[in-house]
């Protein structure tokens, strides 16, 4: 029988990853069309932006996101809007090449500061990635 402690009650406690908050630029671009807004936070499922100024994103289609993070370093990927708020957009991750999760992988190692929550939720995302291309 569950004890309380593993119930899960409120929407932090439900999240699968960590979110990490950083202050960084982010270019959201989708085919022509190209926003600048504000990172609010990012995890290995997705990111929370600001809403750009004349937003008027299709959110049947896929977008393009970078976040800079310096001159050297940046995180680049795929996404969908999974939420879209009156100041902020959640966009879910749908793919993301190597350079890019090595960057946030240090990122959100840097955050955490342990070694061992880092393992379990890379070992998560991998197991939700399975899960869902078997779906």
């Amino acid at each position: 029988m569950p004890t309380s402690d593993d119930s899960l009650t409120s929407k932090e406690e439900r999240r699968r990853f960590q979110r990490i908050a950083f202050d960084a630029g982010v270019d959201i671009r989708q085919g022509e069309k190209q926003w600048q807004a504000d990172l609010i936070d990012i995890s290995f499922k997705g990111a929370l932006t600001s809403k750009p100024i004349g937003w008027q994103g299709d959110l049947s289609h896929p977008f393009c996101i970078t976040v800079a993070l310096d001159e050297e370093h940046d995180i680049s990927l795929s996404a969908s809007i999974k939420h879209e708020e009156s100041a902020t957009l959640g966009f879910q991750c749908d793919q993301m090449d190597l350079d890019s999760a090595s960057t946030l992988r240090r990122l959100v190692e840097l955050n955490l500061g342990d070694p061992d929550l880092l393992e379990r939720e890379l070992n998560m995302l991998v197991s939700t990635d399975l899960q869902d291309s078997s779906d």
